[in-house]
């Protein structure tokens, strides 16, 4: 059975990941679209990296959940299972699972902005904001995809093929808001694959789904197993 699954906030809230517009004091004053551009890191790139910084703590004390690691375990039993994220995160990798489709990028991933060059960088807290390249000493970024940017070419179209080939595609915690992600169950839809999703709360997806699951992502994912067998 070819299964596809697309996951978002919800499934790492219960790791004690925020989502991205969390309600921490430090921050809630500020808006994330003013803050996750292009244009605001060119404006103030101290004030985006702190921002990154104190998220890649929180990211760092976390631990994958009981929907993360479920979903491990899925990929083991069903071969051709595919995890399609907006989440950058990595607790999915951290759970075991091994394929895994980024749309977002990665937080622990940095791209400088003078040789182009990517690594990973996992210090927390960072030594030095902004930090500079291992390379060449220029200004590096956080290898994610802000406001106004497109998706990785190659992560949106592995997503697409991964989509259209589907027997099953399973919805984790995502509102289903933010396109093209949230295009990819209609799509997987229209080409005849059960649409299962898990939240707590109705989405713009709910309406086309085959099977509704109205709980948190990992009470979610343990019925899902039930329904799978």
């Amino acid at each position: 059975m070819k299964i596809a699954v697309l996951t978002g906030a919800g499934i790492s809230a219960e790791s004690g990941i925020p989502t991205f517009r969390g309600k921490d004091g430090l921050w809630n004053k500020y808006d994330p679209m003013d803050l996750a551009t292009p244009e605001a890191f060119q404006r103030n790139p101290k004030l985006v990296w702190q921002w990154y910084d104190w998220r890649r703590k929180l990211i760092a004390d976390a631990k994958p959940n009981k929907a993360h690691f479920i979903l491990a375990d899925l990929e083991r039993k069903y071969k051709d299972l595919w995890i399609i994220t907006q989440n950058i995160d990595g607790l999915h990798q951290r759970a075991g699972s091994l394929k895994v489709i980024e749309l977002h990028g990665n937080i622990w991933t940095v791209k400088c902005l003078e040789c182009g060059v990517r690594y990973r960088e996992e210090k927390t807290p960072l030594k030095e904001i902004p930090p500079r390249c291992r390379n060449c000493g220029g200004l590096v970024r956080p290898a994610v995809v802000w406001f106004g940017e497109p998706l990785p070419k190659e992560a949106l179209e592995k997503s697409y093929s991964c989509t259209v080939s589907a027997e099953v595609f399973i919805v984790v915690g995502t509102s289903a808001q933010v396109y093209p992600a949230a295009e990819l169950p209609f799509v997987a839809k229209s080409r005849g694959a059960k649409i299962i999703e898990i939240n707590p709360e109705e989405t713009p997806i709910t309406p086309y789904t085959d099977i509704s699951i109205r709980d948190r992502a990992s009470v979610g994912m343990e019925k899902l197993i039930k329904i799978l067998d």
